[in-house]
């Protein structure tokens, strides 16, 4: 899943971000599944989403498959919760309700990044890899799609992954999407396949 990426917020900033709308909107923007917690993202997210984003394989379907330092994990955060407050909607941290442990996102965002699909908005996931295999991914996307249909009442939602990247698209057909387009991400000139499902 690609994303823009805003200006660098220091984390001390971050920190002030979060305690004026983070607890503002909490209460509201909690999702509890089977297994997992979606929630807004907290301080204490920023080094484990760093440590994802530093993994080779976790990022190797992703834009053109760059790893991302720390500071521009932090800059993501960011944006992802600023993105929160000018939406109504956004990526979600996901956490195990187990252990409480924070293992990645999930969630909607805006596919700018593939022109040719717009104006839509795009469901997504990136995930630890020692958790997949588990099906932490379909539950917390189905979640995030439900979230999308009957609280934002969107009508359409797309997904969109990378030629080669079959876990992403058989999770996609898991949560109800079909198959509708294949075309080139102008970003990284990688082939990527756009799939969609509308609202019933």
């Amino acid at each position: 899943m690609h994303h823009a990426i805003g200006k660098e917020v220091p984390t001390a900033a971050l920190s002030i971000l979060f305690s004026s709308i983070y607890l503002a909107r909490m209460s509201d923007l909690l999702i509890q599944t089977e297994r997992l917690l979606l929630r807004r993202w907290e301080p204490s997210d920023i080094e484990p989403y760093a440590e994802l984003c530093r993994d080779p394989e976790v990022m190797r379907w992703i834009g053109s498959g760059s790893l991302r330092t720390r500071e521009e994990c932090v800059e993501a955060i960011s944006y992802f919760e600023k993105f929160w407050e000018e939406k109504g909607f956004g990526l979600f941290a996901v956490e195990l309700l187990s252990s409480q442990e924070f293992i990645g996102f999930t969630g909607l965002a805006v596919p700018e990044f593939l022109p040719e699909v717009m104006p839509s908005v795009e469901i997504g996931w990136r995930l630890a890899r020692s958790t997949w295999g588990h099906g932490f991914a379909t539950e917390a996307a189905r979640a995030s799609l439900e979230f999308g249909f009957n609280e934002c009442e969107l009508e359409r939602v797309v997904s969109i992954h990378q030629v080669g990247n079959d876990a992403s698209g058989r999770i996609m057909t898991k949560i109800g999407m079909r198959l509708f387009r294949e075309t080139v991400d102008p970003s990284c000139q990688r082939p990527v396949k756009v799939y969609e499902t509308v609202a019933r």
